[in-house]
């Protein structure tokens, strides 16, 4: 367990109790990568969905059972359902998943989550996320900038955990390429 998550979850846990500034704690911890996930679905629509998305946790923050890798869980996937309602609402349905092929790929020697986003702005690397398949798009954000892992981004997604590590294998794959110039 990640120091990170400790600490978000005893945050939690007081904001549960009623703890206003445990609850601005938590919302500093989880806010940045939640931000950079609904950037890749919803664009410049992202400020408006994570607020959306911050007033359910707010409001059903009671509710929730577990530690602080949960929470991070459990709030994006608030935050992908607010952005999904979005889309909806815009008209603009998210294409539809071609079947995943759910063959385990072997990771790379190299971290390619670090080389692929270590070239490029922030802004650069949501816009060139965005331009991925959506599976492998929303398994990339889950996992390099929400932070989380594989169970837990299935979890998010509806899917296996093998299928998410291979989509965002193959997303950062791409990614890579991409970055060094090659076809995308």
């Amino acid at each position: 367990m990640r120091a990170h998550d400790v600490v978000l979850g005893h945050a939690v846990e007081r904001a549960q109790g009623g703890d206003e500034a445990a609850f601005a704690d938590a919302y500093r911890l989880v806010h940045p990568g939640l931000l950079g996930y609904l950037r890749g679905m919803v664009g410049e629509d992202a400020e408006d969905v994570a607020s959306d998305a911050w007033l359910e946790i707010a409001r059903d923050l009671g509710r929730f059972r577990g530690d602080g890798a949960g929470f991070r869980g459990w709030t994006a996937t608030v935050a992908r359902h607010r952005a999904l309602d979005h889309l909806r609402r815009l008209r603009s349905r998210p294409r539809q998943d071609v079947l995943d092929q759910d063959v385990l790929e072997l990771p790379a020697q190299r971290d390619t989550a670090g080389e692929a986003l270590e070239a490029v702005s922030t802004a650069e690397a949501l816009e060139m996320v965005a331009g991925l398949p959506r599976d492998q798009a929303e398994a990339v954000l889950l996992r390099v900038v929400v932070g989380l892992d594989g169970p837990a981004a299935a979890r998010v997604l509806g899917k296996r955990p093998g299928a998410v590590r291979s989509a965002a294998h193959r997303g950062l794959r791409r990614l890579a390429r991409q970055l060094r110039g090659g076809e995308g």
